[in-house]
């Protein structure tokens, strides 16, 4: 007859048993590094480019980047050529209105002028006018005379009776203070 022997009660464990099972049971499980499978190399190996290629290829590089540049500064000096020759058109649009308002108010004096008899030659006076923004004249002043007394009064008469005298085409081509060349016998 066999004896049974009685289940055997499993023995308490450890704290520190507990503890060990624990810190296993948080570890990831350890993996073997995979090793990258070899393939034979029935190809070249890697080529690397040669100094006469790299050569090349900065050369290369640098005539496209004095290429670049080189079209930077030819834009650079057509955008300058440019912006001058507006710069001289403005100047010469400006000249030519000033030309025109001037001529305007010449016009005007003419008109009102009364010349006196025997004026010899064609002798020029030039004077200096004031005026408001409506061109109405404020001061009228004989800067240089023509060597007629006659005729700079005369002609001084017909400013001040020109009054108001014309406005520029362009309000920026307006003076408040104007030089009026004036010969009786103008071309």
């Amino acid at each position: 007859m066999k004896i049974k022997e009685p289940p055997r009660k499993e023995e308490p464990r450890t704290r520190e048993a507990v503890r060990k099972e624990e810190v296993k049971a948080k570890e990831p499980p350890r993996k073997e590094e995979a090793k990258p499978k070899e393939e034979p190399r029935a190809k070249e190996p890697e080529r690397r480019p040669s100094f006469d290629e790299e050569l090349k290829r900065e050369q290369k590089q640098l005539q496209q980047q004095k290429a670049a540049q080189e079209q930077r500064a030819r834009a650079d000096a057509e955008a300058r050529q440019l912006k001058q020759l507006q710069a001289e058109q403005a100047a010469a649009d400006a000249k030519r209105g000033q030309a025109e308002y001037i001529e305007k108010i010449r016009g005007k004096i003419r008109g009102n002028i009364m010349l006196p008899p025997g004026i010899q030659g064609n002798p020029q006076a030039e004077f200096e006018v004031t005026q408001l923004p409506s061109g109405e004249v404020l001061d009228v002043k004989l800067r240089r005379s023509s060597g007629n007394a006659a005729l700079d009064a005369a002609v001084e008469r017909a400013i001040h009776k020109s009054s108001p005298l014309p406005k520029p085409a362009k309000p920026e081509l307006f003076e408040r203070v104007l030089k009026i060349p004036y010969r009786p016998r103008d071309d």
